[in-house]
């Protein structure tokens, strides 16, 4: 049986959750024991995604109570703010590293152990694979916040990958460039700060209702005119609200039909659009007379 987009959600944060736990403990003990303060930062980033991770589920799981007295629209408005929420956790992570990369790379110590390379490389695979998991399913039910989630373990794998640079430099190069894995850490930190900017702006543009729904819109005004009884279409908003959409629909009809058979096609179409595009969770149709529309 075919998961809903929720349940598919939840699952999919679950997975990132204990792929985190995992994965978090490995870096760190890792780069302890292989002195690499590069594994460390990317450990503790990968402790902060566990707790950014736990409040996406908190979010899916806060959106599927059903629409109350109170939230009539139902609570799927909660998931941009999780988003906002989960971009903290990405630009607090980014901070920690680069701080931690600083205060490295004016602190003489070691070069990493060797083996350490090998475990970076099980590391980015891994996230890698992961992110292109989360990001497929993120995709597929139109969820911000989990886009967001996917996009922490493609940060994960791209602190990976620069402390998999730096450690091969300081082990290429020797004596003097022990701090190549800080520095990789540093700028890795930077691109963590960019991508957190990229999965901020939509979730902004969704709180804000912001349009950007053009395909959506064009797609509502053609089912419509497959309405019997529908002779075109005037204004169409659309909001996202979660994984669903809001959208209100000014439809025109002939002006001499009566009140009851104007709300019978409103229902109608109402049914048509909601049958053609599941995504649409609430839709207010105004009927409007031809001859309005061409004024």
């Amino acid at each position: 049986m075919e998961l809903t987009n929720e349940a598919s959600a939840i699952r999919a944060t679950y997975f990132s959750i204990i792929g985190n736990i995992l994965l978090a403990a490995v870096k760190l003990v890792s780069g302890f024991l292989g002195n690499s303060y590069a594994l460390i930062a990317d450990g503790m980033e990968s402790t902060t995604d566990i707790f950014s991770s736990f409040f996406v589920l908190i979010g899916f799981k806060y959106a599927q109570r059903p629409p109350d007295e109170n939230h009539p629209y139902g609570h799927s408005r909660i998931e941009p703010l999780i988003t906002f929420l989960v971009v903290a956790f990405l630009v607090t992570s980014a901070t920690v590293i680069a701080y931690e990369s600083i205060v490295n790379i004016r602190t003489p110590h070691k070069i990493p152990e060797a083996w350490t390379l090998i475990v970076l490389l099980m590391i980015i695979l891994w996230k890698e694979a992961s992110y292109r998991y989360v990001l497929r399913k993120s995709k597929k039910i139109n969820s911000s916040s989990l886009r967001a989630d996917a996009w922490h373990h493609r940060s994960d794998a791209i602190t990976s990958v620069a402390a998999f640079i730096g450690i091969s430099v300081a082990l290429i190069f020797g004596k003097g460039y022990e701090t190549a894995d800080d520095w990789a850490a540093l700028f890795a930190s930077g691109f963590i700060l960019y991508n957190a900017y990229l999965i901020f702006r939509p979730a902004l543009s969704e709180i804000m209702d912001e349009h950007t729904y053009d395909d959506m819109v064009e797609n509502i005004r053609e089912i419509s005119l497959t309405v019997k009884g529908i002779t075109g279409t005037e204004k169409c908003f659309v909001r996202k609200a979660g994984m669903k959409y809001l959208v209100e629909l000014h439809a025109m009809v002939d002006g001499k039909i009566t009140v009851e058979d104007g709300h019978y096609l409103a229902h109608k179409l109402q049914d048509k659009l909601q049958n053609e595009i599941p995504e649409i969770s609430h839709i207010t149709i105004h009927i409007e007379p031809e001859s309005m529309g061409k004024l």
